[in-house]
C-alpha cells in the first residue's frame, strides 16, 4: 500500500516539523518535546510539584491548582450561583473545564467534546484529525465543516480551555518522567477495533505488522484484556511517553478511571494487529 500524504499544519507549538512529529520514525525514536511557554508561565506550580513525594500527592496539588486558577471547583460554582440568584442575576450554567471534556470523550470520542480535544491537538501539535464521525478527507468538505463547527463551539471555549489542556499535557509529562515511567521512552499500550476507518493502514510490513495512521487523538489501554472489549482486532503499539496527554492514574478525580485509559497523540505508528 502506498504511503499517504500526511496532512497537518506547517507550524505548531513544540518546535519540530509536523511531518517529523507525525512520522513512524519519530514514534520509534522520540525526543523530548514541550508546549512553548507553559512551564515558564506556571513556575510556581512546578516548583510546588517538585516537593511532592508521590504521584497521588502531586495529582492532588495539580487538581487544586486548576480548580483555583480556572474557577471550576463544584463547591465554588454553587456558591457563586447562590450569590447570583440573590442578586437576581442569571449565572452561566458552567465554566468549561478539561474534566468536562474528558467526561464527554469517555461517552463518545466523536462527540462535541471530542472535537474540542482533537482541535487542541491540531492547534498545539499541528496534526489534523483523520476521523470525526466519519473519515475526514478534503479540508473544507462537509465532514470537515462539521468537525470545525463542533471544535469551535462557544459552550466549551469560555474558560481558556486550550490553556487548561496545555497544563494537563505538561503535568502528564512531568508525572510520567517523575513517577510513572522515569527513563522510559515508550509505554506499551493496546487498542481494540472492529474497523480501520478511524485508524488507517498506511503500509503493510508483514502479516501482523503494519504502519497505521492513528487519529490525532486516540484512546488506548494499558490492559490488553480491556482493549479486547472494544473490538476483535487488538492493536499493540509502543507509544512514546512524550505523546501521552493523559493517563488514568494522573489525577485523584476524573471520569476515565475505570479502563486503564491513556489519551495518545496520533500519527504513523508501527503496530502489531492481531485477534485476541
Amino acid at each position: 500500500m502506498q504511503e499517504q500524504r500526511r496532512i497537518g499544519h506547517s507550524t505548531n507549538l513544540v518546535g519540530l516539523s509536523t511531518d517529523l512529529l507525525g512520522s513512524a520514525t519519530f514514534n520509534e525514536h522520540p525526543m523530548e518535546i514541550h508546549l512553548s511557554g507553559v512551564r515558564e508561565m506556571n513556575k510556581n506550580l512546578f516548583e510546588m510539584l517538585s516537593q511532592a513525594e508521590s504521584l497521588a500527592e502531586a495529582g492532588d496539588a495539580f487538581y487544586k491548582y486548576m480548580m483555583a486558577v480556572f474557577g471550576i471547583d463544584p463547591e465554588q460554582m454553587e456558591k457563586e450561583r447562590a450569590e447570583a440568584e440573590k442578586g437576581g442575576v442569571k449565572l452561566r450554567r458552567y465554566r468549561s473545564s478539561f474534566l468536562r471534556l474528558l467526561k464527554g470523550w469517555g461517552y463518545d470520542s466523536n462527540g462535541p467534546e471530542g472535537a474540542v480535544l482533537k482541535g487542541w491537538v491540531e492547534s498545539r501539535f499541528g496534526l489534523f484529525p483523520t476521523f470525526h464521525k466519519s473519515i475526514l478527507g478534503r479540508v473544507g468538505g462537509p465532514d470537515w465543516a462539521t468537525y470545525v463547527e463542533e471544535k469551535m463551539s462557544s459552550r466549551f471555549h469560555n474558560n481558556s480551555i486550550y490553556t487548561q489542556l496545555d497544563m494537563v499535557y505538561e503535568f502528564s509529562q512531568w508525572a510520567l518522567a517523575k513517577f510513572t515511567a522515569p527513563g522510559q521512552p515508550h509505554i506499551r499500550l493496546y487498542r481494540g477495533t472492529n474497523s480501520f476507518d478511524e485508524h488507517q493502514v498506511v503500509k503493510r510490513i508483514d502479516k501482523k505488522t503494519v504502519v497505521m495512521r492513528i487519529n490525532n487523538l486516540a484512546s488506548f489501554s494499558s490492559d490488553r484484556s480491556v482493549a479486547d472489549c472494544f473490538g476483535d482486532t487488538i492493536v499493540e503499539a509502543e507509544v512514546p511517553a512524550v505523546k501521552i496527554v493523559f493517563f488514568n492514574t494522573l489525577l485523584p478525580i476524573h471520569p476515565l478511571k475505570g479502563e486503564g485509559e491513556y489519551l495518545v497523540i496520533g500519527g504513523d505508528y508501527r503496530v502489531t494487529a492481531s485477534y485476541f
